[in-house]
């Protein structure tokens, strides 16, 4: 009878424990339980901060402070498409960009996922699905293929389709040289389907010098990068020096596992709002999604 209770015990403390698990559990689409914010903690050197607690963070909602429902301070599981221009801007420093690329790669944890593709004149995925193997992922990096125009855009949105196929936190990270030259679709629809299904990206922007077969011409990334990586909560690095893209790569890497994870319950009004974090600590700068679509009232 004795050992019968103890089991019994045993066992409701594990439901309980389990329904606290869940309960605590990020709902990673706005309108269910609670808008979750990713966010980025840097101190007046660029310094990821990373031993902040509840207490010190503030969020907004259309400029009304809310209460938090929700803070976590451990790495966050997340899949993520690694989309790289190859172009032919990018013929002379392809080797750079994959060395760089596979910085990014082999420090992703065991829980994350991760998917591989390219652009130019043509869109391509060298994975067939997400995966978590390393190996498998720095394989695919060295079967990009090479093209001419650069479909910056398209290749956005073709990412951001891959991730709707799963669940939880998801990530673009989007490397180019250029301006787009020949997507079909534009920034604004791009910022629209980033929201709609609460993807972050986050954007490494190369200027080089490449010879066009009539004379060396000078690139500049896309100025509508940086537009799409603060809205929807990623970093944006310009760079001068392809030098630099190894320790960059590796930096977005180290962000996305330092991130605060909070949540707050969502407006009912079917409205555009918009989100604004601050950090009470002085010198310190939060950086996350700046708007949410709030559901319709009885659609949560």
């Amino acid at each position: 009878m004795q050992s019968a209770l103890i089991r019994l015990t045993t066992a409701a403390a594990a439901i309980a424990a389990t329904a606290t698990l869940l309960a605590q559990q990020p709902t990673f689409k706005t309108g269910t339980q609670i808008v979750p914010l990713y966010v980025t903690v840097t101190d007046a050197d660029k310094r990821l901060v990373p031993d902040l607690t509840k207490a010190d963070f503030e969020v907004f909602d259309n400029a009304q402070p809310v209460t938090l429902t929700l803070f976590q301070n451990e790495p966050e599981p997340f899949s993520c498409v690694v989309m790289l221009d190859t172009s032919g801007s990018m013929t002379g420093s392809i080797d750079l960009l994959q060395a760089a690329a596979e910085q990014f790669v082999i420090r992703l944890l065991p829980t994350d996922k991760g998917m591989v593709g390219a652009f130019n004149d043509k869109i391509q995925f060298t994975t067939v699905d997400f995966t978590s193997s390393r190996d498998e992922l720095v394989g695919a990096l060295k079967d990009i293929d090479y093209g001419n125009p650069t479909r910056l855009w398209d290749a956005t949105e073709a990412s951001i389709d891959q991730l709707k196929k799963v669940t939880g936190r998801r990530v673009v990270l989007v490397f180019t040289d250029g301006d787009d030259t020949s997507s079909k679709i534009g920034l604004g629809k791009i910022m629209e389907e980033a929201r709609a299904s609460e993807v972050m990206i986050y954007s490494i922007g190369l200027q080089s010098v490449f010879f066009n077969g009539q004379r060396q011409v000078r690139t500049q990334p896309d100025k509508g990068l940086r537009k799409i990586s603060d809205e929807t909560g990623g970093g944006y690095f310009e760079l001068r020096r392809t030098d630099d893209l190894g320790p960059t790569f590796t930096r977005v890497a180290q962000e996305l596992h330092s991130q605060y994870v909070l949540g707050f319950a969502p407006a009912t009004d079917g409205k555009l709002h918009k989100l604004e974090v601050r950090v009470k600590q002085p010198g310190m700068t939060a950086r996350a999604r700046k708007t949410y679509l709030a559901p319709t009232a009885g659609t949560q």
